[in-house]
């Protein structure tokens, strides 16, 4: 009996031995701190496949961290053809070809689009900040029973180099309801 008391008191001074007097910060991973304000990425090549339709595009991104992004699409000669400007609020698309733009919120986009995009990924794409260090990013959405593959090859980027981001004045398109997008 006083051996199986002796091994309880030893347990116990093991035990408060191993606890520590000063309190640690803990330690904050070097992914979780701002390292860029804006993000330039020009002549991304980005891939879209919707069913037998496929179509490959120069794309030019713009971000200023945790407040807008935006997507140019020059399909051909460096003229753009469609643009993507987003908020952490909605997203606007505007279709330069025919003259249409849609305006959504996400939480509306995400009624039409599985999975769910989100503003954190949005940024994260468009400013390359992919896991793992990445240099090619692979997107699968479905939108109306329709599979939506994007592939996009990043070149190198250029942080907080001096950006001018204009928002396109929509007001010359027609405003159409964003399922009548795809």
């Amino acid at each position: 009996m006083t051996k199986r008391i002796y091994i309880y008191i030893v347990i116990l001074m093991m035990l408060a031995g191993c606890g520590t007097k000063k309190k640690v910060s803990p330690i904050i991973p070097q992914e979780s701190v701002p390292t860029w304000h804006t993000c330039l990425i020009r002549n991304a090549q980005a891939t879209v496949e919707m069913g037998d339709n496929k179509l490959s595009a120069s794309i030019t991104m713009q971000a200023v961290r945790d407040s807008l992004v935006v997507i140019s699409v020059m399909p051909m000669m460096g003229i753009e053809m469609m643009r993507i400007e987003a908020t952490p609020k909605e997203v606007i698309c505007i279709d330069k070809l025919h003259g249409q733009y849609a305006v959504a919120s996400y939480e509306v986009f995400n009624q039409h689009i599985t999975p769910k995009l989100r503003w954190k990924t949005l940024q994260e794409i468009c400013s390359a900040e992919l896991p793992n260090g990445e240099t090619k990013a692979r997107l699968h959405y479905v939108f109306k029973k329709q599979t939506i593959e994007i592939q996009i090859q990043y070149p190198e980027r250029q942080l907080d180099s001096p950006i001018r981001i204009q928002k396109q004045p929509i007001h010359k398109y027609t405003k159409i309801d964003i399922t009548q997008w795809f």
